[in-house]
C-alpha cells in the first residue's frame, strides 16, 4: 500500500523533478514551510511517512521568531498556547536535494488554519493576497529579481571582519571588477555546482556576472509568476549556501557584508499583464506608457517609503542604502538611469517595466515581492501622477528613503492602506519583531565604540 502511495505522490511531482528521480522512490522528503527571514523550517522525514502522513502541523510560533532566534511580544490572542497550522503541500513546487547523499526532494507547504483557511501570518500566503487583488481586476504581475551575493572566507568568530575567499588563482579576490569573466572565473568550482544544482532542481538561470563587490556575484533570473520567483529565491538561497559549503567558503546574502566594499540587492523588475489577452498593460497600442503604467510607477513613489522596513529588514541594511554607494537613496524614476530608485530598463514597448532598485538581497522574496506589488496596485487603483523623470544623477538630490529601521517601522506603522493589503494582524506581527531585534541590536557595544570612546570620553 506504501509503495503505491509514494508512487501516486510521485506521479504530482513537476516533470523535472520526476525526470531527475528517475524512477527512482524519494528517501526522504523534507516539507518546508518559508518563515519571515525567508529560510526554510519544517519536517524532514522519509518517504513512506510523508506518502502515509494525514496532516502535518507547526506551531504558530515559528512565524512569531526573530533573527536572533527570541520572541516578539505579539498581540496576538492565545499566541502563547502555540496552536498548530496545518501544512499542505504544494507538490508543484517538488525539486530536488541534490547535494544530499540520499534520494531526498523538498516540498514548499501552504499554511492553513485549522478550519482551512489560508494564515495570513505566512509570508508565501502575503504574495498570494496580495496576487489576488490584481486578479481580481484582470491583472497578473509579472516580475524578475536579480540575486546579488558575497562568497567569503569562513567566519566562525563574528567579532572578526569578513574577508573576500581565496580564488583559483590563489590570490583573494578583489572587488571593482564588475562584469569581469575572469572574476568569475575566479571561482568557477562554486558557481559551475551552482549550476549542476540547479539543473537538477530545474531552476533556471538567466545569466552570471561578476559584481563591484569582492567575491560579488549575480545572477539573474527569468521573468515569470510571482509566486514561482519567490519560490526559486528561496530556493535559490539555499542552493548557492550549499555549493559554496562544498569548496570552505561561505555565500552570504548580507545586505552590506564587507565595510568598504558595496552592498548586495535583490532588485525586481515588475510588469503587469491583462490575464484574458497576455498583453502589458503599460503598453498602448501606439506602443506609448499607459495610464496604467504611469500610475504603477507613482504608487511606488508614493507608498514604497511606507514598506522600506519590509524591502530592508535588518540594521545592517540601511548600510546599503546610503549617498556615494551603488544603491539608491531616493524614489525618483529614470529611464536607463541606475542611480535612481526606480529605473526603466531600455525594451522593446511590449515588454515596459519598472525596476525596483531599494530591495536588499537580505529581503524576505515573498514580502519584498508583496510589497512593491502592493504599493504599485495601490497607485494604479488610485490613478496617481508619477513625479518628472530624473535624467542627472539622482544620487545629488535629498536622501529620501528611510535612514534606519527605527524609521522605517515607524512610516510602516502610519501607512494603514499598505497594511490593509499585505494583512493587518500579519503588519502588526512583523512590527513587533522588528522592534524586538532593534532592542536586541541596542544591547550590542560594538567595536567603534570600544575603540573611540573606551578611553576618549
Amino acid at each position: 500500500m506504501r509503495a503505491t502511495e509514494i508512487k501516486s505522490i510521485v506521479a504530482q511531482l513537476p516533470d523535472h523533478l520526476q525526470e531527475w528521480l528517475a524512477g527512482r522512490n524519494p528517501e526522504e522528503i523534507e516539507a518546508v514551510v518559508p518563515d519571515m527571514v525567508g529560510i526554510g523550517r519544517g519536517k524532514a522525514m522519509p518517504g513512506r511517512k510523508f506518502a502515509s502522513e494525514q496532516t502535518m502541523f507547526l506551531p504558530t510560533s515559528i512565524f512569531f521568531q526573530t533573527i536572533t532566534g527570541g520572541y516578539a511580544d505579539v498581540a496576538i490572542a492565545n499566541a502563547w498556547a502555540e496552536s498548530d497550522l496545518v501544512l499542505v503541500p504544494d507538490l508543484s513546487t517538488g525539486r530536488a536535494v541534490p547535494w544530499t547523499s540520499d534520494v531526498t526532494i523538498q516540498v514548499i507547504c501552504d499554511v492553513h488554519t485549522q478550519d482551512g483557511k489560508l494564515s495570513g501570518l505566512a509570508p508565501r500566503n502575503v504574495l498570494k493576497r496580495v496576487l489576488d487583488l490584481y486578479s481580481a481586476r484582470g491583472w497578473k504581475p509579472v516580475v524578475a529579481p536579480e540575486m546579488e551575493f558575497y562568497l567569503t572566507k569562513p567566519n566562525v568568530d563574528p567579532d572578526l571582519p569578513i574577508v573576500p575567499p581565496i580564488g583559483r588563482s590563489g590570490r583573494q579576490g578583489v572587488g571593482r571588477q564588475a562584469y569581469s569573466i575572469s572574476g568569475v572565473d575566479e571561482y568557477s568550482a562554486v558557481v559551475d555546482d551552482i549550476y549542476d544544482f540547479a539543473e537538477a532542481q530545474g531552476l533556471e538561470i538567466d545569466t552570471v556576472m561578476q559584481e563591484g563587490g569582492a567575491g560579488q556575484l549575480e545572477i539573474n533570473l527569468n521573468h515569470g509568476d510571482p509566486l514561482k520567483l519567490a519560490d526559486q529565491v528561496f530556493m535559490f538561497k539555499r542552493t548557492i549556501r550549499e555549493a559554496a559549503l562544498r569548496h570552505d567558503c561561505y555565500a552570504t546574502f548580507m545586505a552590506k557584508p564587507m565595510e568598504n566594499e558595496p552592498g548586495s540587492a535583490m532588485h525586481v523588475h515588475q510588469s503587469v499583464v491583462d490575464i484574458e489577452t497576455g498583453a502589458s498593460v503599460f503598453n498602448d497600442k501606439n506602443d506609448q506608457a499607459t495610464e496604467l503604467f504611469h500610475g504603477f510607477l507613482a504608487g511606488q513613489q508614493t507608498y514604497l517609503n511606507s514598506v522600506v522596513c519590509l524591502l530592508a529588514p535588518y540594521v545592517n541594511s540601511y548600510r546599503r542604502l546610503v549617498p556615494g554607494e551603488s544603491a539608491p537613496i531616493n524614489l525618483e524614476w529614470g529611464t536607463d538611469n541606475r542611480s535612481t530608485g526606480l529605473r526603466i530598463p531600455i525594451s522593446k514597448p511590449e515588454s515596459r517595466r519598472v525596476e525596483c532598485r531599494v530591495v536588499g538581497m537580505d529581503a524576505n522574496p515573498y514580502l519584498a515581492m508583496a510589497a512593491c506589488l502592493a504599493c504599485g496596485y495601490l497607485g494604479m487603483v488610485e490613478k496617481l501622477k508619477p513625479r518628472e523623470p530624473i535624467v542627472s544623477d539622482a544620487g545629488d538630490l535629498p536622501h529620501e528613503l528611510p535612514h534606519d529601521v527605527k524609521e522605517a517601522l515607524k512610516a510602516f506603522e502610519n501607512a494603514p492602506k499598505v497594511q490593509e493589503l499585505l494583512g493587518v494582524e500579519f503588519s502588526q506581527l512583523y512590527i513587533a519583531i522588528k522592534r524586538s531585534e532593534q532592542n536586541d541590536f541596542l544591547r550590542v557595544i560594538s567595536p567603534w565604540e570600544r575603540e573611540h570612546l573606551l578611553l576618549n570620553v
